[in-house]
């Protein structure tokens, strides 16, 4: 073990372990696949980096020497087909294996990698590549997202290389055969520690996504995510549940992990099955488990007493409310406790409950050391104790490492979002007298009804812990008399069905486990709600839909 992470960071700890301040270091040309993958391949090379495997079957096992080999063979065979330093380049792979060592060879030419989800239109992807002038795209053969490129090749001049992965199509390089084929040798491109590496485009609830620009600081800052909220260790295995086209992947399941030397776990499936997942954490000894509330709420429903769990250490969330009976559930069979979190594509982890530190159910934690953070309300002031504000991460004194850049090509929405010494990420909470801070919304979720502000996850938490409902998500819909009414769309668990009686006795408990003046005035019985592949729920389809109808 090269212990790679203490090289990058100065940190200090409180008496009861608790991280107290996190300060990365690093050299003007830091680059994660030299500087780690490289690192560790040369000194380490029989160290596990990655195991990956998928419904059929399936099976592949990466060392760090394997990541080496197969990026530096990518990195050659990219640059043979044009791709250079800075240019802009899609990556929709799936959970493919390929994923792994294409973003370390991205890295490594000095290129812009902008994964993007395979769930992608045709009119997403031409707003995609004209927006950002993407020269290449490498993308899976599989489902419809080649076809989505191709049919919008002709408007999108920027667009010169094709690659596909796991499959053939006429016009598009073989990618599996150029690597085989291309040169084991290649030379390190000087990049600088400030220079771009990676682009997402952001779900937005309105208008076009927002390109954020991160640079290569962003890869090193997840060192905090993996090491003190993950607590992932050198010989363990690792498993994120998201799909590599959004942020939560580079979260989990590559930059911290390897700078920790840990091994990441990926199951390359399309459908959710809480069987399946649960499954392979005794197969394959899964020591440690992020997913958001949602899914855990699945492998509840699913019967956690059916597997063996014992190799699970450590249990982290985000992206959601967590209700506390999940949370008392989980602990009650495993012994873990979920260790909430807080983080947006602009940022690396915000606000958790760090390692050692006793998590309050429902609370997002308390700020990260690596940001300087507060909660301002609208006039731009400090929020005290107890009043819900705006999470902002302080930048006068210093721009923080793993902040983004700013909107790549939107100067106007950067300067809405970074001003007056502070990045505004749009989210609220409130701070409880130990300095913990309580989730309550996005601003544009915030729901406005008869002059109260109400956030949808307090809501959301009391309906999912009613015995009849399997989840729900709580929005606002317009009314004439309060400007707004809650609204919540609701899936029933199973052996039961809508009806009046059902809707009214659903009133009746948030009625009772909340204030009466938040309880959901509509409640419409669905059968799935929207999310994204990650299992987020997505409120703005639903508000849109409600918009349409």
């Amino acid at each position: 073990m090269r212990n790679i992470n203490l090289r990058y960071v100065d940190e200090s700890y409180d008496e009861f372990g608790v991280l107290k301040s996190f300060k990365l270091k690093y050299p003007d040309n830091f680059n994660f696949g030299y500087d780690v993958v490289d690192d560790i391949a040369i000194n380490d090379p029989h160290r596990k980096a990655l195991v990956w495997c998928n419904p059929e079957g399936e099976e592949r096992i990466y060392t760090f020497a394997d990541i080496k080999r197969l990026s530096d063979k990518t990195a050659n065979y990219l640059r043979s087909l044009g791709i250079e330093k800075g240019d802009k380049v899609i990556v929709i792979l799936k959970r493919h294996y390929q994923f792994w060592y294409t973003s370390v060879a991205l890295h490594k030419l000095g290129a812009i990698m902008i994964p993007v989800t395979f769930m992608i239109t045709a009119h997403d992807a031409e707003y995609r590549i004209n927006a950002a002038s993407v020269k290449a795209v490498i993308c899976t053969g599989e489902g419809h997202a080649a076809q989505a490129i191709d049919d919008v090749l002709n408007i999108c001049p920027s667009l010169s290389v094709r690659i596909m992965a796991h499959g053939h199509k006429e016009g598009w390089s073989d990618f599996d055969k150029g690597v085989q084929l291309a040169d084991e040798y290649f030379e390190r491109v000087e990049t600088h520690v400030k220079e771009p590496l990676l682009m997402y485009f952001s779900s937005g609830t309105s208008g076009y996504p927002k390109m954020v620009l991160h640079n290569h600081t962003y890869s090193l800052a997840h060192l905090l995510t993996a090491k003190h909220w993950h607590n992932v260790h050198p010989e363990g295995l690792h498993l994120t549940i998201a799909d590599t086209g959004w942020g939560k992947a580079v979260w989990g399941k590559l930059y911290g992990q390897w700078l920790m030397e840990a091994a990441v776990f990926a199951f390359d499936y399309d459908k959710f099955n809480a069987a399946e997942i649960l499954s392979l954490i005794p197969k394959y000894k899964i020591t440690t488990l992020c997913c958001p509330p949602t899914m855990f709420r699945f492998f509840i429903k699913e019967g956690l007493e059916k597997f063996d769990l014992s190799s699970l250490t450590y249990a982290t969330t985000a992206g959601e409310a967590l209700n506390p009976d999940v949370f008392e559930t989980w602990y009650k069979v495993t012994g873990l406790k979920l260790m909430e979190g807080f983080g947006q594509t602009e940022t690396i982890l915000a606000v958790c409950n760090l390692v050692n530190m006793q998590p309050k159910p429902g609370s997002i934690g308390k700020p990260s050391p690596l940001y300087e953070i507060d909660l301002l309300d609208t006039d731009g002031n400090v929020c005290p104790t107890g009043v819900t504000g705006e999470i902002c991460i302080k930048i006068s004194n210093r721009y923080p490492d793993g902040l983004m850049d700013c909107y790549y090509r939107n100067k106007e929405m950067t300067d809405c979002t970074i001003y007056n010494g502070y990045y505004h990420t749009g989210d609220t909470a409130w701070k409880d007298e130990d300095g913990y801070l309580w989730y309550v919304g996005r601003n544009d979720d915030i729901i406005k009804s008869s002059g109260y502000r109400i956030g949808p996850f307090e809501i959301e938490s009391v309906l999912n812990s009613h015995p009849k409902v399997l989840e729900s998500a709580v929005t606002g819909v317009p009314d004439e008399i309060r400007g707004q009414i809650v609204k919540a769309t609701v899936v029933l668990a199973k052996g039961y069905s809508p009806s009046p009686e059902l809707v009214k006795e659903l009133q009746d408990f948030v009625k009772h486990e909340t204030a009466p003046y938040k309880y959901p005035r509509v409640i419409e019985f669905v059968r799935e709600l929207p999310k994204t592949v990650n299992g987020k729920i997505r409120r703005a389809a639903i508000r849109e839909r409600d918009r349409q109808a």
